[in-house]
């Protein structure tokens, strides 16, 4: 009895396999000279969206906002280069990377609510151990839009540390979004785009799985969203420099 010869899957086979399940894998690179990379993988099943990112090269012990940006109508965004920076500062801000990646469709938070009112929440944004690393898990509930563009969407991470003191101070001037905050803590510090489907294992580690929506995305008010968030924002800032300049007495 001859065994039945099975014929090698090419890799566009594979491609094409992974697309049916609706896995996407997204590379994540560096924005602003931070040093970030990573990738995130992107799983549909219905409208139940799995998101798992792994990334390294962050800015230690502090919160890193990221949210998942784009259209769900056509439009072409992408991540932007370094000629997104219009005032030549040398910082790509968050209003000046807009026109390129768009507005938030997602926030990637750790619990909660997930829509663009918590762009800003960094209370529930993960935030990146001793070593600089963030590793997210999250499953939400995605709208319909989402479903069928889920391919024209992108991961961005927000913080920066342009003079690597390992935290956000004003070295780089306020942030646009709220002049209570560094700039450095919500310029982007890496993007990624769909550079095809997902081949091999999803990252491992994550923060928490939970639930949450997507309502109110694609209006254009990312820069007065979430007040309430912002607030708690500069708290947490707030609190996280005084920790460590307690810290830093204490052991001095």
């Amino acid at each position: 009895m001859s065994a039945e010869r099975v014929r090698p899957r090419s890799h566009s086979e594979t491609i094409s396999k992974a697309q049916d399940g609706q896995a996407y894998q997204i590379d994540l690179e560096q924005l602003n000279d931070s040093g970030a990379s990573g990738t995130a993988m992107l799983s549909l099943d219905g409208d139940k969206l799995t998101v798992k990112i792994e990334a390294s090269g962050l800015v230690p012990g502090q919160p890193h906002a990221q949210h998942i940006h784009g259209s769900t109508d056509g439009h072409d965004f992408h991540c932007p280069d370094a000629s997104a920076d219009k005032d030549g500062d040398g910082i790509v801000t968050t209003a000046e990377g807009l026109p390129a990646y768009g507005d938030i469709n997602i926030s990637l938070t750790t619990k909660g609510d997930t829509s663009k009112d918590s762009g800003l929440a960094v209370d529930r944004m993960p935030v990146a151990d001793k070593d600089g690393k963030v590793s997210y898990s999250r499953t939400i509930t995605v709208s319909q839009a989402v479903v069928d563009h889920i391919k024209d969407l992108h991961v961005v991470q927000h913080g920066i540390d342009p003079n690597k003191n390992n935290e956000y101070d004003f070295g780089k001037g306020k942030s646009e979004l709220d002049p209570k905050l560094p700039q450095e803590a919500t310029a982007p510090a890496d993007c990624g785009m769909v550079q095809g489907a997902a081949v091999g294992s999803m990252p491992v580690g994550g923060v928490e799985t939970g639930s949450g929506s997507t309502e109110g995305i694609e209006s254009p008010g990312l820069l007065a969203a979430g007040g309430a968030a912002v607030l708690g924002a500069g708290a947490l800032f707030t609190y996280r420099r005084r920790t460590r300049t307690a810290d830093a007495r204490r052991n001095g």
